[in-house]
């Protein structure tokens, strides 16, 4: 039945896909095109309501103020130089692409010189670069946009010749490997994750900022990105989740909102591409996958502790899809933290508290499933667990069907690795025996999962939750696990459930092990770690306190491991795991732990009640 599903589900999307090109190509992609610059993003009468609201909104004016900031900061930067990192130019290429935003933004809201002459000056040195690498396409792409945004923005301000050296520069270096692309019908116009709104939104950018002098570019790119887009953008559904970690959400959805941004301001159409399925609960997923640290749940390959930050792609989110929830979580980190240009292109005034309703838990379906819970919101010591479940060969994904993280106190307390270094050898050999899995923070070890003789999950299992109940005084989910064990196991299955009033987290593990083999439940701390008995573990970071106890099986203990590891991969320097190992586990095995915070009323739950996942 799911396969029936997933077919159909498959043959939608291919459809859409066509009609949606059908769309763009029907009349002439060009015919609605806005005559004058700029059009993309932040016309100057978009600017003109920001400016009405200026002096009767201090959130505006902070974004004002950090993006002028920002500026002048980049006034004394030095020149940018084609200089790779491994394969990449892409640090280069973001470089540029923050420097535009701020200088031309704040040339734009100013009028002060000195702001588009550095721009200016910018431009005309990248546009100098033998080549914007296209070897590695993200490259190009970045800096097309940033490119394409700059000539766009300060159009007016640049003399003729000027345009012509950058306009030139563009279509050399960005638009015409970007057209190789589409004709040979390239991979990344036909990738599902971030690469496709990457490339396809530089490639939409860069062709729209030139389609008055050279349309050819505009014509034929716009509807190749327009088929294109919905491959990734389906992605999203049902739910909003995004199968590459929090992170990669932020850079895939960013670049959804620059590209149907840059559609809507220059056209006047979306090709249909926002009533994609998912994609108007995108916002959710960021906000419901931060715990009360503001550390993310951390799987796939995203930056060890990524944090909630600013993301401008929620205001985006707000104002396109109606959500006060994302403006509201868009303004709580603006308020903190620095804003920046891109917040002023989309930007969205905060809606009443009482508008923006969360609920404790969030349930996310889609090529990666997450459940999250928490005892409460806006309380930096709250209780929260994450699990995630989904399919091993996700893009950045590792082998860690299952994994948990826990917040509690303000402490991080079962944590992830996060992502190694891209450049080491074999990074991207994913599949069965390739040599991204030999790396300790992508294979199952490293992770808050369950191994079998040492073994790695499958890398090719998949896996979904069997049974979630959320929202209620005991919320829970079971995520089924036989897959990712399939040669050793008959059946595996995690159950996670917050209990006595989200006071403390049961994890519980049952399997159905074929023949005896050593079952190593770890989980990895940054905590000390305590053994106080063979049962109990006390851990203790930040002056805070958690206690785990293994409540099943009663006949084996805890021990202390370290995650360090040797050069030239991440030391891991500090970092432990807790685990149990059951030497010679066979049949029908429950591992049952309980993980329980002292709170500051000094109490903590002591047990709980271990019950077979079927009468959860």
């Amino acid at each position: 039945m799911r396969c029936v599903l997933a077919l159909a589900v498959l043959h939608f999307a291919i459809i859409y896909s066509w009609d949606i090109a059908d769309a763009a190509e029907g009349s002439s992609v060009l015919s609605t095109l806005e005559a004058r610059h700029p059009r993309l993003m932040l016309k100057d009468a978009d600017l003109g309501w920001l400016r009405a609201s200026y002096s009767e909104d201090p959130a505006m004016r902070k974004c004002v103020l950090d993006t002028c900031k920002d500026a002048n900061d980049c006034l004394n930067l030095k020149p940018l130089v084609h200089r790779l990192e491994g394969p990449r130019l892409l640090s280069v290429s973001r470089d540029c692409l923050r420097r535009i935003y701020s200088l031309a933004m704040a040339y734009r809201w100013t009028g002060q010189e000195r702001y588009a002459a550095k721009a200016k000056e910018n431009l005309l040195e990248v546009c100098a670069f033998k080549d914007w690498n296209p070897s590695h396409f993200l490259d190009t792409a970045e800096m097309s946009h940033a490119v394409g945004v700059g000539y766009d923005w300060l159009f007016d301000y640049l003399d003729p010749q000027t345009r012509d050296k950058i306009r030139s520069a563009l279509i050399e270096k960005g638009l015409k490997p970007g057209l190789e692309v589409y004709d040979k019908n390239g991979w990344w116009a036909k990738s599902e994750h971030n690469w496709n709104q990457v490339c396809n939104g530089g490639m939409i950018i860069g062709s729209l900022a030139i389609a008055e002098t050279d349309p050819s570019y505009a014509e034929r790119m716009i509807p190749a990105a327009v088929k294109s887009l919905p491959l990734a953008l389906k992605s999203y559904g049902p739910d909003g989740a995004w199968g590459e970690g929090p992170g990669y959400w932020s850079y895939a959805t960013h670049y959804t909102a620059y590209g149907l941004t840059a559609l809507d301001t220059a056209l006047g159409n979306t090709f249909g591409l926002l009533e994609i399925d998912g994609l108007s609960k995108a916002g959710s997923f960021p906000v419901y996958t931060a715990g009360p640290t503001g550390l993310y749940l951390n799987f796939a390959d995203v930056g060890e502790r990524s944090a909630r930050r600013p993301m401008p792609c929620m205001f985006w989110l707000a104002r396109t899809f109606h959500n006060p929830l994302y403006a509201y979580s868009e303004h709580e980190q603006i308020a903190q933290r620095s804003a920046s240009a891109a917040h002023l292109v989309w930007y969205t005034a905060s809606p009443r508290p009482s508008a923006a309703r969360k609920k404790l838990d969030c349930y996310f379906r889609g090529p990666v499933e997450v459940v999250t819970m928490r005892s409460a919101w806006d309380d930096p010591n709250a209780l929260f667990a994450g699990i995630k479940a989904g399919y091993n060969q996700v893009n950045h994904g590792h082998l860690d069907l299952g994994t948990f993280e826990l917040d509690a106190l303000g402490v991080r307390w079962a944590r992830d690795l996060g992502s190694e270094n891209y450049n080491l050898p074999g990074y991207w050999e994913g599949k069965r025996g390739g040599q991204r899995w030999s790396y300790y923070r992508l294979g199952s070890a490293s992770h808050n999962v369950v191994t079998l003789n040492g073994q790695h999950q499958d890398p090719l299992a998949k896996s979904s939750f069997a049974k979630t109940e959320i929202n209620g005084d005991r919320p829970f989910t079971v995520v089924e696990l036989t897959e990712a064990y399939a040669d050793q196991a008959r059946s595996a299955r995690r159950g996670l459930a917050m209990i006595e009033g989200r006071r403390a987290v049961l994890v519980q593990d049952e399997l159905d092990i074929q023949k005896p083999c050593e079952l190593t439940w770890g989980m990895t701390t940054d905590a000390e770690i305590d053994v106080k008995e063979r049962t109990v573990a006390v851990l203790k970071l930040k002056g805070k306190e958690l206690t785990v106890r293994l409540l099943s099986p009663q006949d084996v203990g805890f021990t202390v491991e370290s995650a360090e590891q040797e050069p030239p991969q991440h030391r891991n320097e500090g970092v432990k795991r807790l685990v149990v190992r059951l030497p010679q586990a066979s049949g029908n095995t429950c591992v049952a732990v309980l993980l329980s915070p002292r709170w500051n009323d000094g109490k903590a739950v002591e047990t709980a009640e271990v019950k077979p996942l079927a009468n959860w």
